[in-house]
């Protein structure tokens, strides 16, 4: 039976978008999914870029996980390396008990810093941002010579960058058995969400999928254990900031601060403190809060781009 025209030529056109899409390969901006073994742990990553441009290692805020990074990679991954980690309790990593696992920022840093050594990442630039600070700054004074350049984006090292509500953190850490509310506060629903919307003048660009499932994790079973562990070490961090601040003043990595002028937890001042310590660092305050990608992801990988071609490649 003869087949009509249009269908023959229907067949045809079919056929050769298929084959076109066969010969079509994933570029190297697109974000895979790994996991490997550090110590017992499973430590799951994003990854994405050619292994043979620039490194580039993104370290996550609280409550969030790599996952903060999804807009931004494929923007970077086009001329850079990417990796961007999971720590241990959150995201698809591993999350043992505290009583097998020690949630301090310390342990964090080793952790990650196993996992650098296990990917063979020996020179990379650090993207900071919230509980990346602290886990980052460990990493970099740990080696030194690994770090080529860094970015900074709400990740707080300067008393002036600490907002209001750090004085009832530092009454939870005198005593945190006598404010329970503090970390109630802390890993609430509203809390979750304010840290993406509070002060934003983009509310548009928000998905709220993002707090919506961020919240969901923290509501898992044993996750208050593990975040009340981690709220509490972090006066570890405060007590840092100058041994932070004198690395910076003596091994002066080119650096690029790029802040969420409206984030209420790590306020604008600790933006702008970066230069007193690196003179020539880049530092732009946008119209961002906390999760500045949220708000201004292109304005970002525009002036991430721009600064890695000159300290990077």
């Amino acid at each position: 039976m003869k087949i009509p025209t249009f269908l023959a030529a229907a067949i045809a056109l079919l056929a050769a978008d298929a084959a076109q899409a066969a010969a079509l390969e994933s570029t190297s901006a697109t974000t895979t999914y790994h996991s490997t073994t550090i110590d017992g742990l499973k430590i799951f990553y994003r990854e994405a870029g050619s292994k043979d441009a620039p490194t580039l290692v993104l370290l996550h805020g609280f409550p969030s996980s790599s996952r903060q990074f999804d807009t931004l990679i494929p923007l970077l991954a086009v001329r850079y390396h990417l990796i961007a980690p999971d720590y241990p309790g959150f995201g698809q990593s591993d999350a043992p008990p505290p009583s097998s696992y020690a949630y301090t920022f310390d342990q964090l840093a080793n952790t990650i810093g196993e996992f650098l050594d296990q990917l063979k990442v020996s020179k990379c630039s650090f993207y900071l941002q919230d509980y990346g600070g602290p886990v980052g700054f460990r990493i970099m004074m740990a080696h030194p010579a690994r770090v080529q350049s860094l970015i900074i984006q709400n990740a707080n090292a300067y008393q002036e960058g600490l907002g209001k509500k750090w004085a009832a953190i530092a009454q939870y850490w005198a005593d945190p058995k006598a404010h329970p509310e503090v970390f109630e506060a802390f890993v609430s629903q509203a809390a979750t969400e304010a840290r993406h919307t509070l002060g934003t003048s983009h509310p548009d660009r928000y998905n709220p999928d993002t707090w919506t499932d961020e919240y969901a994790h923290l509501s898992k079973a044993g996750q208050r254990e593990i975040q009340a562990a981690l709220l509490y070490d972090y006066r570890t961090n405060v007590a840092a900031y100058p041994a932070w601040q004198a690395w910076l003043r003596e091994h002066k990595p080119p650096t690029l601060v790029v802040w969420g002028r409206n984030d209420p937890s790590f306020i604008a001042p600790g933006g702008d403190a970066f230069k007193r310590d690196l003179p020539d660092a880049e530092i732009h305050q946008l119209d961002a809060g906390h999760f500045a990608p949220d708000e201004q992801n292109d304005e970002i990988a525009r002036l991430i781009l721009g600064f890695l071609a000159k300290h990077s490649d």
